[in-house]
């Protein structure tokens, strides 16, 4: 169910994300070398494009923000044929593969473009639609990346996000806890705290909710491939140890622990999914203001008289 984020409090912050910065860049350069994006990422592409219809806001510039893995760029071609696509990937090697998945005409290899490609935020020209599909877990600072979100974006232009969230994976955590291997995923942000730093960003109005879906697989086997191919575990915490065979065969064995009634390997990930507005920037009111007594007679007499 749909609810406004949160107002941000001060006497209690957004909790951040811990994320290890090296292992999210060695993930990036594993998936960008993939022959597909995540297999789960089209699928919440899909989700997030069922909600475009109900902004009435045809932009006429989108930006996908993280594209080499969001899936997308088919459904936001069919959702605005005559908006100008533009993409920023910020790793190197998504950048390299996004910039694949988009061939060039002669015109923009005459001119050294890159089809739409924005190098760095914020855009120019500023965008009405910025999207990204299942990127925002795998940012390491977020406040950040939502001021460059922001500067991005035309007045009355809106942004619209997907990502996983704390309680993707829940079951691997007593796992993991009994044979002391650290946490199984990232403690990443939940919608309120991230609510709260769209707000902070400067962007108005913004709107969170959650869907919690259960994956099942028939083997151990099957569910470690498709997690891997999902990304991988950048919590910081996560176990440093040497992960070989004895590590993967006892792991494959605590794993078929989680069968549920009909003998499926289950799990659950959560999806959070936002959107939220440019306003038109607010005038600055001063605590005081100073008016000569002659103009407010002035004006006062005016409006006696109707002029």
């Amino acid at each position: 169910m749909s609810e406004p984020a949160s107002t941000p409090n001060s006497n209690k912050g957004p909790r951040p994300q811990d994320l290890d910065p090296a292992a999210l860049r060695h993930q990036a350069r594993r998936l960008a070398a993939a022959a597909q994006p995540p297999w789960l990422h089209a699928e919440v592409a899909r989700r997030m494009a069922e909600r475009l219809p109900f902004i009435k806001l045809q932009p006429g510039r989108v930006l996908d923000a993280a594209p080499a893995l969001g899936a997308s760029a088919e459904l936001l071609r069919l959702a605005y044929p005559d908006a100008e696509m533009r993409w920023h990937e910020a790793e190197p090697a998504l950048a390299a593969r996004a910039a694949q998945a988009r061939p060039q005409g002669w015109w923009q290899k005459l001119r050294g473009a890159s089809s739409g490609r924005v190098d760095a935020l914020p855009a120019r020209p500023e965008v009405e639609l910025l999207w990204s599909n299942m990127a925002l877990h795998a940012v390491a600072d977020l406040p950040a990346l939502l001021a460059g979100w922001q500067a991005s974006l035309a007045v009355g232009g809106f942004v619209m996000f997907s990502c996983l969230g704390p309680d993707s994976f829940v079951e691997l955590r007593p796992l993991y806890a009994r044979r002391g291997w650290g946490r199984p995923a990232p403690d990443w942000w939940d919608m309120h705290d991230i609510g709260d730093l769209v707000l902070k960003a400067g962007l108005a109005d913004p709107v969170m909710d959650q869907q919690r879906l259960t994956l099942t697989w028939a083997s151990p086997e099957s569910l470690l491939a498709d997690l891997r191919a999902l990304g991988g575990n950048a919590a910081p915490d996560r176990f440093a140890g040497l992960r070989g065979r004895a590590w993967r065969a006892a792991l494959l064995a605590e794993l078929d622990g989680l069968r549920d009634r009909e003998g499926r390997l289950a799990l659950t990930l959560e999806l959070v999914f936002g959107h939220a507005f440019k306003a038109a920037p607010r005038l600055a009111v001063a605590a005081e203001t100073h008016v000569p007594v002659d103009a407010m007679r002035k004006a006062l007499r005016a409006g006696r008289t109707g002029g």
